[in-house]
């Protein structure tokens, strides 16, 4: 496991750490290494850092404080939430000189109302929790993600979160209607009344979503929720293509209108490294097809049998123009379940199937099938032996780029060699074709590097130009998003 080591001496470390458990209490501070370690590597195993001390502050009052006495001894903060990001964002780095600030203690609900439709949670708060509240007051919470049982809500503020609603209701930007963090200075920035009006100049809030912890802490947020689904119709469709599977998504925006809520794309080779992974999971179709469609709709009328109808009038009509093979529409809940515990469990069996690299990406939704027939043969031709894969939210842009290595290769070893080059090449195809390398993971410390090497350098300057005003000691999770000098 990993251990703490004594920092360098970057400032006066005893004044700190006493005044900071002067502040937080036992409970608020730790520097014990038994209690630090499962908190300074990432969930994915690829990042471990070192820390001066984990920090777990009770109240936005605290943070502000904690924030301030940093700021004093020119100590770097690194914001944690579930620790489930895909990047390394909320792992410290060698040099032990930084606190690990947690948000978990923050796990309040502060109000939800039904009539409303908003929610009012503290940064820590866990998005499975806010899922069964909301339930419990007839609403929901638009949006999920395979994590959904310990990311927290400013993690996914923090990295704009999506997941598999984001065709309907949009990523974690649509959902956030008031903001509470708090700045380098220690202010607290109370932008949390949510107003459908307001011209009084630049909307900060939006600043912060998806700045990954390196302007200001979020501390809490007003949400959005909606009516609950209480109509549901699931179905798993079989399609020669990938072009196919985009005529078929307009095929349904067109047929379903606002019902239509998911749209996820699987090729055969993922499907069966699931059906693989999990012996007692069974294909939902007869035959295998080169691509699959799991398409979801729902609707707050409790009306699942006429939702099912349509869906099922549209799979007919697409079936009858040639346009799919083959569909199988859920019978009930469980089975839509079942369709997608298949399409959730792709990253969990091909990671059991050996080493690989993922990509986050996204290019234009009308561009995606001719990006995706390019790049799988581009990427298995310059790699010999590697199999590329891509799944997921077509109906957004944004696919899972998967590339497996070879049979035999070694994890942990590929990954940092032939593995590296292999990343670079998917990312130089998705800038050529307009795309982002990252559409919903954030960059963290793993994309650092190809953000300054790919991105627009104009909006690089802007970016550094806004942390130096925000953050000019670099303290708020530095080595992350962009690369800056500490100061200190």
């Amino acid at each position: 496991m990993t251990r703490n080591l004594p920092p360098p001496a970057a400032c006066d470390t005893a004044a700190f750490l006493a005044a900071a458990e002067a502040l937080l209490g036992p409970r608020g501070l730790t520097t014990d290494p038994e209690r630090m370690d499962s908190w300074l590597t990432d969930w994915r195993g690829r990042y471990t850092g070192r820390a001066l001390a984990l920090a777990s502050p009770a109240s936005t009052a605290e943070v502000a404080a904690l924030v301030k006495l940093c700021a004093a001894h020119g100590v770097p903060i690194v914001p944690q939430g579930g620790n489930s990001g895909m990047a390394g964002g909320a792992t410290p780095d060698a040099s032990g000189r930084a606190i690990l600030l947690s948000l978990r203690r923050m796990s309040a609900i502060r109000s939800l109302s039904a009539q409303g439709g908003q929610a009012v949670c503290e940064a820590g708060v866990i998005l499975q929790t806010l899922h069964e509240a909301a339930e419990g007051a007839g609403m929901r919470f638009p949006l999920t993600l395979g994590g959904k049982g310990s990311a927290t809500i400013g993690g996914l503020i923090s990295t704009n979160a999506g997941g598999t609603q984001v065709l309907r209701h949009g990523t974690m930007r649509a959902q956030v209607l008031g903001l509470e963090a708090v700045l380098a200075t220690g202010e607290v920035l109370d932008l949390m009344t949510p107003l459908k009006k307001d011209n009084r100049g630049f909307d900060l809030k939006q600043l912060l979503i998806g700045s990954e912890g390196t302007l200001g802490i979020v501390t809490a947020a007003t949400l959005r929720l909606l009516p609950a689904a209480r109509g549901r119709a699931t179905a798993w469709v079989g399609l020669d293509g990938i072009v196919e599977a985009r005529t078929l998504l307009g095929w349904m925006e067109r047929a379903l209108g606002d019902a239509l809520e998911g749209f996820e794309v699987v090729p055969a080779h993922c499907l069966e490294s699931v059906l693989a992974h999990q012996p007692q999971a069974r294909p939902p179709l007869a035959e295998r097809h080169a691509w699959n469609a799991l398409v979801e709709c729902v609707s707050p009328a409790a009306d699942s049998a006429a939702l099912r109808k349509a869906l099922e009038g549209a799979l007919g009509e697409a079936l009858e123009a040639g346009l799919i093979a083959d569909a199988a529409l859920a019978a009930n809940d469980t089975q839509a379940e079942a369709f997608w515990h298949l399409r959730d469990g792709i990253s969990a069996a091909e990671r059991a199937r050996g080493p690989a690299m993922q990509h986050d990406i996204s290019v234009p939704v009308e561009k995606m099938p001719e990006f995706i027939l390019a790049a799988v043969p581009d990427i298995e031709a310059a790699f010999p032996g590697t199999t590329a894969a891509a799944f997921g939210h077509l109906g957004d842009g944004n696919v899972h780029f998967h590339v497996l290595a070879p049979d035999g290769a070694a994890r942990g070893i590929w990954e940092e060699a032939e593995g590296k080059a292999v990343s670079a090449r998917v990312h130089d195809l998705v800038t050529r074709w307009g795309g982002s390398i990252s559409a919903e993971h954030g960059i963290g410390q793993m994309k650092v590097d190809e953000l300054a090497r790919l991105h627009d350098p104009v909006a690089l300057a802007v970016m550094a130009r806004v942390k130096a005003a925000l953050d000019p000691a670099n303290l708020f999770n530095p080595g992350k998003l962009l690369h800056l000098p500490t100061v200190g």
